[in-house]
């Protein structure tokens, strides 16, 4: 498989990967928001800042690594 394609994989895996995460996030925090009675949607916000966040630190882990 040339490079480029193997980039277009990983970029499509990542994408793939983010867009799931938020709406599992999503999902879960309105399920939690409905079970704890919260008057606003305190953790439809929250929870998919925080994965988008973590996300994020883990991209920039993964690719400022030093090559040996």
């Amino acid at each position: 498989m040339p490079r480029a394609d193997k980039n277009l994989m990983k970029y499509m895996g990542l994408g793939a990967q983010f867009f799931f995460s938020i709406a599992i996030a999503l999902g879960i925090g309105w399920k939690l928001d409905k079970w704890l009675s919260l008057g606003t949607p305190l953790l439809v916000w929250l929870l998919p800042l925080l994965v988008i966040l973590a996300i994020l630190i883990k991209i920039i882990k993964e690719t400022t690594k030093s090559k040996p």
